[in-house]
């Protein structure tokens, strides 16, 4: 079982910046992904960025520029750094981590509670 702890959310105003943090606790296979999704109220989730176990990182269109995603492999905790935010950020934004446990073809997924993210004209 893997267990996943955000932190880091907040209020800010439009173009500030907030550092979101997650880290994961459990069995944590050495082939893995982790990553940040968001979902405003009335849409669904969507995929903001994610990084593999060797560095490989994805970003959505949306906030390429803006967010930068890092792990720190040791901790098992990964980062979202986030600047120039718009009022389009708003969200909850909810950590997650898939691994392929034995080297399996198909991941095991965990999602963290979310943690709030506003952003104010």
């Amino acid at each position: 079982q893997v267990q996943l702890v955000e932190s880091g959310g907040g209020l800010v105003q439009a173009g500030g910046s907030l550092r979101l943090s997650c880290a994961a606790s459990g069995s944590i296979f050495s082939i893995n992904a982790m990553g940040w999704y968001r979902q405003a109220p009335g849409k669904q989730r969507e995929l903001v960025a994610t990084i593999t176990s060797g560095g490989s990182t994805n970003y959505a269109d949306s906030v390429k520029g803006r967010f930068t995603i890092v792990r720190d492999n040791a901790k098992n905790t990964v980062y979202l750094q986030m600047i120039g935010l718009k009022p389009e950020d708003t969200a909850v934004y909810y950590c997650n981590l898939r691994h392929w446990y034995n080297s399996k073809i198909d991941p095991e997924t965990y999602w963290g509670q979310g943690t709030q993210v506003t952003v104010s004209s």
